[in-house]
């Protein structure tokens, strides 16, 4: 009998060195004379491990990593494939602290299931929740999606079951599901995991939103630079369809849905949805004014649904388990899981799921093991490039979309870049108005020239002596055109770009060359 041994295939771990420790796997198992049965997984989130190593026995998986190619020689030596004693060896998986301490509810299948094979996904409660949305009637899938408290995981936190009762009530020959996978954001890396690690989640979610809508054709419009998540999704559509869960009568019902993949054209504002619609008819990827809404005229004229991979990719448990479970979860009004994601100069770096309600300071430290420099953290980005710093006196606030809401500051797609106290708050404040800059579509003043005068100003305001005059009129300019980014621009690229530098202006002057002063209770007070 083979032994099974998992090495992931997320591009994370490729990037370094998984293909070429598999192979030396394999090599090394042939000359010994070893039957052995490799699948590329995806990875488990622990991105300082990587690349993780696992075997499967009686017990349950155990594991080892980081492991390079130099090392699997010694490995084998040390007969790792029967539970062998190595340096590398970290025990069972699922007892590794920094998995046994989340909620996986969306990543229960990550790094457990091989990511294309349909009888993996199946064994692994897969296709549950569509088994019995096929039960049930439109109004009553969306009723339980509302019910369960799902808001979109994207950022915005708008209720997925409104949108999908205002697409499900319109009337239409045609309707759309999309699919926003423009992962863009500083940090964040949930998205590309879900896609390259388990493809059906996401397709089963999306069926499902096309069965409670109405809706028969749908789009995942994919970032460009994620080539390993565009082929394993056009893979799995393709193993999907084939199998009949997607194309005409999905499952043998009288449904019908059809799923591509576009890819997307390298563009930070198309991760906008009225951008990204323009994008998929082949424009090039300006905002929309609103209204309309694209629930009700959104692509190509139609009644579109648009989320975000993580919202679609929670549907399924809920349909599976209940409303009720999945709101039970959580803290208020944020109900359910976020996939947290840590980078930065973060010691342990990776994918967290966590239930709202854990705060900030136990992610840093009883997750991430404090900064990887070993110096004190000075700020910490929350929501990626257009989010606050938040200062150590929120690190106790819990994770929650309505407590964050209160001190000016975003959760976003859950997102967390740490910086040391060596960052220096203005060249970062700087890089944000440049960043907006750099990526604006220029449909609107405020965001195309107001991002450019924000670099100009915030180099005025760090090079003027502390003395000088210049320095306070500088600093009420800079608060000034933030405020009208804030409140006149289109979208929210620049209406979000003023957070960062306000939130650093108000609590860590200093490094403006301002004086200290208390600082505003709200994050992005300007």
């Amino acid at each position: 009998m083979s032994i099974r041994i998992y090495v992931p295939a997320d591009s994370a771990a490729i990037a370094l060195g998984a293909d070429e420790v598999a192979e030396t796997i394999l090599a090394q198992a042939q000359q010994r004379g070893i039957e052995i049965d490799l699948i590329r997984n995806g990875s488990r989130g622990m991105f300082w491990l990587e690349p993780l190593v696992e075997i499967k026995t009686d017990g349950g998986r155990v594991a080892y990593g980081p492991v390079q190619v130099e090392d699997v020689n010694a490995l084998f030596d040390a007969d790792f494939l029967h539970c062998g004693a190595h340096a590398l060896s970290l025990g069972l998986t699922e007892a590794i602290p920094y998995l046994q301490k989340q909620e996986r509810v969306c990543f229960a299948r990550m790094g457990v299931i091989d990511p294309l094979s349909l009888s993996d996904y199946e064994a692994h409660q897969g296709f549950a929740g569509l088994r019995r949305c096929l039960s049930m009637s439109p109004t009553e899938i969306v009723q339980e999606v509302l019910d369960s408290g799902l808001r979109g995981r994207g950022g915005a936190a708008f209720p997925t079951g409104i949108k999908w009762k205002t697409v499900a009530a319109a009337q239409a020959p045609q309707k759309y599901i999309v699919c926003n996978a423009d992962e863009g954001d500083s940090g964040t890396y949930s998205d590309r995991m879900t896609m390259e690690g388990d493809p059906y989640m996401l397709i089963e979610g999306m069926t499902i939103a096309a069965i409670a809508t109405g809706a028969t054709q749908g789009y995942i419009y994919i970032r460009s630079e994620y080539p390993r998540a565009i082929e394993v999704m056009q893979a799995a559509i393709a193993n999907a369809t084939a199998a009949g869960y997607l194309g005409d009568r999905i499952a043998g019902s009288s449904h019908s849905f059809h799923l591509q993949v576009r890819k997307a054209a390298g563009s930070y504002v198309c991760g906008e949805e009225t951008a990204m619609l323009e994008s998929i008819e082949g424009k090039r990827g300006v905002v929309r004014a609103k209204p309309p809404i694209p629930a009700m005229q959104g692509l190509f004229g139609a009644p579109t649904v648009i989320n975000n991979v993580i919202s679609f990719a929670s549907v399924p448990r809920i349909l599976e388990r209940g409303a009720a479970y999945y709101k039970n979860l959580g803290l208020g009004r944020s109900t359910g899981t976020l996939p947290i994601q840590l980078a930065g100069n973060i010691r342990y770096g990776g994918l967290i799921e966590k239930a709202f309600g854990v705060t900030l300071r136990e992610l840093l430290f009883d997750f991430g093991g404090g900064s990887a420099s070993g110096r004190p953290i000075k700020a910490v980005q929350v929501g990626g490039p257009l989010g606050s710093y938040v200062p150590e006196q929120y690190w106790d606030l819990p994770f929650d979309y309505e407590a964050y809401a209160a001190v000016g500051a975003t959760l976003g797609h859950g997102g967390i870049v740490v910086h040391d106290d060596t960052a220096d708050l203005s060249k970062l404040a700087r890089y944000a108005m440049e960043f907006c800059a750099i990526e604006s579509c220029g449909k609107c003043t405020p965001c195309r020239i107001g991002s450019t005068r924000g670099v100009e100003v915030i180099e005025r305001l760090v090079q003027a002596d502390t003395d000088s005059a210049l320095k306070p009129a500088q600093e009420k300019l800079l608060r000034d055109l933030c405020h009208t980014m804030q409140y006149g621009s289109l979208c929210a690229l620049g209406s979000m770009t003023p957070n960062p530098v306000i939130s650093a202006l108000n609590y860590y002057p200093q490094d403006f060359g301002l004086a200290a002063a208390n600082p505003a209770s709200d994050l992005s007070k300007a």
